[in-house]
């Protein structure tokens, strides 16, 4: 495609009014085309695999298949995916699990709509783009050795994870919401630097943190 044409994008929000706002924010953005919209990770792999988009805009956030993962199975199809997380968690964990998983670029929804417009065609050129709390929080990790140590609640749920323990069964075993197990465990991949649970639950068990026996 040529670079006066229009990028393509496909927006993956699951609130429906963020997305309508996205919708309204492009329309008379000359430089961009919606080619599609999802809720959710699931519904934007299939939208990927038919659209081919140039940018995929990923919120984090969502219920069933999250937008790491999603972003994680699109690059899988396509390696050479673009896509630009645009999201309001600024923590550690989420950045670090986002990046892993292949986001180019990672913006706060705090951003400007020319900030915006100017990430999504910078990561359609390959280039890599952060808000600026984003990559001070990577300098501050970096020069601070890494993310900080496991909570006792995220110690608790790995040692449930390490028996197996589905988010539900988590849940009802610790007493809050599955959402909460699912935050939990997002972090605790990003802390650990696995890139699934299994992986988790193996780091951990030959760091010491768990038992397995």
């Amino acid at each position: 495609m040529s670079d006066s044409a229009p990028t393509r994008i496909l927006i993956v929000e699951d609130q429906r009014i963020v997305r309508e706002g996205l919708v309204a924010l492009f329309e008379d953005e000359p430089g961009i085309a919606i080619v599609g919209e999802a809720a959710g990770g699931a519904a934007a792999l299939e939208l990927y695999a038919r659209l081919r988009p140039d940018v995929v805009l990923m919120d984090l956030q969502m219920p069933g298949v999250d937008g790491a993962e999603a972003t994680r199975r699109i690059r899988t199809l396509d390696p050479a995916a673009r896509i630009l997380v645009l999201t309001t968690y600024a923590t550690d964990e989420f950045i670090f699990t986002a990046l892993r998983a292949g986001a180019q670029g990672y913006l706060l929804k705090d951003a400007s709509a020319d900030e915006l417009v100017a990430a999504i065609q910078a990561v359609r050129r390959g280039q890599t783009q952060l808000s600026p709390e984003v990559a001070a929080r990577l300098v501050a990790g970096v020069g601070g050795g890494g993310p900080e140590p496991l909570t006792a609640r995220e110690l608790e749920v790995l040692a449930l994870l390490g028996r197996g323990q589905s988010n539900d069964a988590i849940a009802a075993a610790l007493g809050i919401a599955p959402r909460t197990v699912k935050v939990h465990v997002q972090n605790i991949l990003g802390k650990l630097g696995a890139a699934n649970r299994t992986e988790a639950v193996s780091i951990a068990a030959r760091q010491g943190l768990i038992s397995l026996q």
